[in-house]
């Protein structure tokens, strides 16, 4: 008799919000060990193998690498971008005052980081390096926060998918100011134009995704080839998207729910494979005890939820922001570590400031290493905490 197999815990799984995260963690601790073993140079070549082709007109020839960093978390940046414009129309950003507390609260996370930086490395050859704390990793951060489920209010994970892509657009904004040697301003007025199509688009009440997604991928070209990071292509074409506040589903949510699977179990964990490559060596271990690990760490671990908690506190003491619903200040707290998840801008900012020493570069990545696995295993183990404490006073 033919066995019938059971495929209802393998839907279940695929379906659950915690999957992806799970996934995430296992292809970081994947890449670390193929780092770290004789397939590493193998590895390595298969990220900077190119791929594409270059014409008189297009210039489409990048590595491995880049395509994931570049193009494909671009699509993870399209539907987190879908998600908050949702909130802002119907959820729980759609008042100023709750759509005012993660860009406030994101203002602190990147000024409070970098100072902290700045106290260690002032005077330094390091000083450089001052935007390596800044920005909060949000698919790290996401795919944690989503290991935890329903154990945190669903408004926390809004929150703090709002606060990384704030976050995430000041460090780009600083790099493309303060790291960026040359920027193409004829690129980005040639993206800025096409975006208006989309607004306008918008506006006459166009609904056929194609019409959105096809000039996205021209605004995601120009934007790449103007000098600034490329992901911020995905948030600016899901602005454009239509959306309704009814329980219609709209072009936009629409678009949400054909993006969850492929960027949750495809682009996500390709993501984490391609950047969590750290190969240890030898002195990173004792580079934390230096000025640019105690900066970077710091800045991190201490520097980001001080900063997120602060300034959140101070706009809701002051009237400008409000907290979300059925968010506690210790929510807030516990996002803030997870906001200490630097890792991919982060590492970014570093190969910038020390590209032409690989032994800073080296104790740089290695600290970022260090601070966004202890803000990650101390911000679930925290949020777990307050949840376990709740359910205990109820």
């Amino acid at each position: 008799m033919r066995k019938i197999i059971n495929l209802k815990p393998f839907k279940e799984f695929l379906q659950s919000e915690t999957s992806g995260g799970i996934i995430l963690l296992c292809c970081v601790v994947f890449s670390l060990l193929i780092a770290n073993s004789p397939l590493s140079a193998s590895f390595e070549d298969l990220l900077t193998t190119t791929i594409g082709f270059d014409t008189p007109y297009l210039h489409l020839d990048y590595t491995v690498s880049a395509w994931i960093n570049d193009g494909l978390m671009a699509i993870f940046f399209l539907m987190v971008g879908l998600e908050i414009k949702r909130e802002l129309v119907e959820g729980e950003l759609s008042s100023p005052k709750k759509a005012a507390l993660p860009i406030l609260a994101a203002l602190g996370g990147v000024l409070t980081p970098a100072f902290i930086y700045f106290i260690f490395n002032n005077g330094r050859i390091t000083a450089t390096g001052w935007g390596i704390p800044m920005a909060t990793d949000i698919a790290f951060a996401i795919g944690i926060i989503s290991l935890l489920g329903k154990r945190v209010p669903l408004s926390l994970r809004i929150f703090l998918a709002a606060l990384a892509i704030v976050d995430d657009l000041m460090a780009i904004l600083v790099i493309a100011v303060f790291y960026t040697s040359e920027i193409h301003f004829a690129n980005l007025a040639y993206a800025g134009a096409i975006w208006l199509v989309l607004i306008l688009f918008n506006k006459l009440g166009v609904k056929k995704l194609v019409f959105y997604l096809i000039p996205g991928v021209f605004i995601w070209y120009f934007i790449h080839h103007s000098g600034i990071h490329a992901t911020i292509a995905g948030v600016l074409t899901a602005f454009t998207l239509p959306t309704t506040p009814d329980a219609k589903e709209s072009p936009l949510e629409k678009l949400e729910h054909y993006l969850f699977r492929p960027v949750n179990f495809l682009i996500m964990p390709l993501f984490a494979l391609s950047n969590t490559n750290i190969r240890f060596e030898k002195g990173m271990m004792s580079g934390l005890a230096t000025p640019l690990g105690f900066g970077i760490i710091f800045g991190l671990f201490i520097g980001k939820p001080l900063g997120i908690t602060i300034f959140s506190w101070l706009s809701t003491k002051a009237g400008i922001a409000k907290l979300p619903a059925g968010t506690k200040w210790n929510h807030i707290f516990g996002a803030g570590i997870l906001g200490g998840i630097g890792f991919t801008m982060s590492i970014f900012v570093a190969i910038l400031s020390f590209v032409e020493n690989h032994s800073l570069l080296a104790e740089a990545k290695f600290a970022i290493l260090c601070a966004s696995l202890l803000a990650g295993i101390c911000g679930t183990a925290y949020l777990s905490f307050v949840s376990a404490k709740k359910k205990v006073a109820q």
